[in-house]
């Protein structure tokens, strides 16, 4: 049996959440909220940082892109020709760059500020930094996403997935960073019609469903976040 220590709102948690749903995986999920450094998660992770995964009385697996390759080794045979891991090493190679560029790169400049500014800190007590958002992190955010989706919009408008000819782990990594920021309605889908269009494949599929039930309590989701024909 699985165990999965995630936040709703992390894009990192919630790329993990769909790799699991993709393979069909039992999971039991619990919410954690790495601020409080609980002490039972604080072993598991000393870093304080989620998803962490758990299998039966396994050692703990930190991290999403560790995560992703467990989950490939133990589950991706299951799939068949319906892997997310390619199979040719150089499309193994694109498609693990394409995973550390949304985990990362796009965390780093967009997701982060949206998830922070606008969400977590409305859990987060004031004096562990929760309050008011910054609206200057905010206008930065807004700037730098564009160019995240125009480069998704490139990629999709090139390729018939993110990074290649079939759905892989780094088309789930770059909708669980989106997932989060169109939750906020700050995705200017009006920007680039091959994003748009993509999302929408993706959002589609089954395994999208938990993502589009989550909910905030105080900052309900904007209209079109839980519409597959946005």
């Amino acid at each position: 049996m699985l165990k999965l220590f995630h936040h709703p709102f992390s894009s990192a948690s919630r790329f993990v959440r769909l790799m699991l749903a993709e393979h069909e995986a039992k999971v039991e999920m619990v919410v954690e909220r790495p601020w409080e450094r609980r002490p039972d998660f604080l072993a598991l992770n000393p870093a304080a940082t989620v998803p962490v995964m758990v299998e039966n009385d396994g050692p703990p697996i930190v991290g999403p892109a560790t995560i992703m390759e467990y989950v490939d080794e133990t589950r991706g045979y299951a799939l068949s020709d319906r892997r997310l891991m390619p199979n040719h090493p150089e499309a193994r190679a694109e498609m693990r760059r394409l995973v550390d560029w949304f985990g990362h790169k796009m965390q780093d400049e967009v997701t982060q500020y949206f998830a922070m500014e606008k969400l977590l800190k409305l859990e987060i007590p004031a004096s562990l930094g929760g309050g008011a958002p910054d609206n200057q992190v905010l206008r930065v955010a807004r700037l730098n996403v564009k160019h995240h989706l125009r480069y998704i919009g490139w990629l999709a408008g090139t390729r018939n997935w993110l990074a290649g000819d079939r759905l892989t782990f780094a088309d789930l990594a770059a909708a669980a960073e989106l997932s989060v920021i169109d939750y906020l309605g700050e995705v200017p889908w009006d920007e680039d019609a091959h994003a748009k269009a993509w999302y929408a494949r993706v959002k589609s599929r089954p395994s999208f469903r938990g993502l589009l039930q989550d909910k905030m309590p105080g900052l309900p989701a904007n209209r079109i976040y839980a519409d597959l024909d946005f």
